[in-house]
């Protein structure tokens, strides 16, 4: 890296303890500004999804969005790509050290010594020393048996194979029962989020917990988002496309959004949100647009295996 850039916040400044600076790399590719975590360690403010990301078409989309700047990359063991973002990393020129690598355990893995072995599958798959950031994909209440998964990754913490821990799609009760039973508060809570879904609750239940939101769908695909009136209109007003406005959306609220895309183009254009920012009034104007989830997730009934 060559040069730190500071990117206009205008009088706004930080923006949920995100510095509003980004690092520009020797081949002038920006790479996003990052949160402390409650652990010690720092996520970045953006990431790269790799869902639906496999074989070699997706090892070289991965390849090219570490080049290209994102540090964060997130897969899970159901999305079944973790040998092609394994082989990305090993393509890419950046150093491990430098990554932040998510992975998930999936629900038909629920309990202490089955999230143990699932664990040493991804990261065999994924060919790592040690996952940054392990989260339980979903808590399949019903099963009741993700208080298990969550000792089993305490260890892993232990053992040093694993620097953060977390948790996707579990409500603020989950994650109090997680506490009261461990002691230990999930650094990350990765949930559906995007201006339909603006979690508003939960997300002032996290910032109690200094627990990280993080937004899967966070351009909330397959919908008419980004043709909405509003977000056409703050776009065009800002000299921004649509889904850069909703990702800074995201980057406002202090949320880490997480969007996937095989195109070049679009992931520079999805990276590049650190240059300018929302008044207050268009970050609730954007808001205004809840209608609720959209794909019937909900973590209270939801099994995911």
């Amino acid at each position: 890296m060559k040069a730190v850039a500071t990117v206009g916040a205008g009088r706004h400044g930080r923006r949920g303890g995100v510095a509003s600076v980004a690092i520009v790399g020797e081949d002038g590719w920006m790479t996003a500004p990052v949160y402390a975590l409650r652990d010690g360690h720092s996520i970045p403010a953006i990431g790269l999804g790799t869902y639906g990301l496999d074989d070699q078409a997706g090892i070289t989309a991965i390849t090219a969005g570490i080049d290209e700047g994102y540090r964060l990359i997130d897969t899970a063991y159901n999305y079944g790509n973790e040998e092609a973002v394994g082989e990305a990393i090993r393509r890419s020129a950046v150093d491990r050290s430098d990554l932040m690598i998510t992975t998930k355990l999936p629900g038909r893995h629920h309990g202490f010594d089955e999230t143990l072995a699932s664990f040493e599958q991804s990261r065999a798959r994924l060919d790592l020393d040690w996952v940054d950031l392990y989260l339980i994909h979903w808590p399949n209440p019903r099963i009741d048996k993700y208080l298990d998964s969550w000792r089993a990754m305490i260890k892993l913490l232990e053992r040093g194979v694993v620097r953060s821990i977390g948790v996707s799609n579990f409500t603020a009760p989950m994650i109090e029962r997680l506490i009261a039973e461990t002691g230990v508060v999930p650094v990350v809570n990765q949930v559906e989020l995007h201006p339909y879904f603006p979690q508003g609750e939960l997300r002032m239940f996290h910032a109690g917990q200094g627990i990280r939101t993080e937004s899967w769908s966070p351009l909330a695909k397959r919908t008419e988002l980004l043709a909405e009136t509003v977000v056409e209109r703050l776009a065009a007003g800002l000299g921004v496309t649509p889904a850069q406005l909703v990702l800074r959306w995201h980057v406002e609220l202090g949320a880490v959004p997480i969007p996937k895309s095989a195109d070049a183009a679009r992931r520079r254009q999805n990276l590049d949100v650190f240059g300018f920012s929302l008044a207050p009034e268009h970050v609730e104007a954007i808001s205004s647009l809840e209608r609720g989830r959209l794909w019937g997730g909900d973590p209270d009934v939801h099994e995911e295996l």
